[in-house]
């Protein structure tokens, strides 16, 4: 059972990975970069600034750090444990992806897609009463996930859990939030 979840991961990211092509490169290369993504940060805290009071502005933002403290730990603690190599690092591979990129961490979990659907969805949590649209900025991860595929640096699993990890985590910050502090706000 494990063989044929590892051989349908590997088959899928050969498949997703070459349905790119070089006028798309650029795209994706822009697209995987987290600087890029700053206007979407700087959007996300002005939209927070402008619904929260600075007092509970400040543990809003408070569970938004200690999310992500935890959040890396969990990535690079999963990384380390599992030591999956990146697809662009295995030989039986190499011939058969498109490589643009070449980081040589580990590949499982996915830190792009655990850290974007962390971020995305606990905005998205402490913003579904100010807009309804909210859900729409989860667009953003998905695209940021998708590039990691298209790069060949992840494989479909290490995106779906990072994306489960993720959302899971601002799940839980959310709701201890919701049941620890938002009852006392003044």
């Amino acid at each position: 059972m494990f063989e044929k979840l590892v051989e349908w991961d590997k088959q899928t990211l050969i498949y997703l990975n070459n349905l790119g092509s070089e006028q798309f490169d650029a795209f994706w290369l822009i697209t995987t970069n987290f600087l890029t993504w700053i206007p979407l940060f700087l959007f996300i805290i002005i939209l927070l600034y402008r619904m929260y009071k600075p007092k509970e502005g400040f543990w809003v933002f408070l569970s938004f750090l200690s999310m992500l403290i935890v959040v890396t730990g969990v990535i690079f603690f999963t990384k380390e444990y599992f030591g999956r190599l990146r697809p662009v690092n295995d030989s039986s591979l190499n011939n058969l992806l498109r490589v643009l990129i070449k980081p040589s961490d580990y590949s499982f979990i996915s830190g792009h897609a655990a850290s974007s659907f962390a971020i995305t969805t606990l905005a998205a949590l402490y913003l579904k009463k100010e807009t309804k649209w909210i859900f729409l900025l989860l667009l953003w991860p998905i695209l940021f996930s998708f590039s990691r595929m298209y790069l060949g640096v992840h494989y479909p699993l290490d995106i779906l859990s990072g994306m489960l990890v993720g959302t899971f985590f601002a799940w839980m910050f959310y709701t201890m939030h919701q049941k620890f502090r938002a009852p006392y706000i003044m």
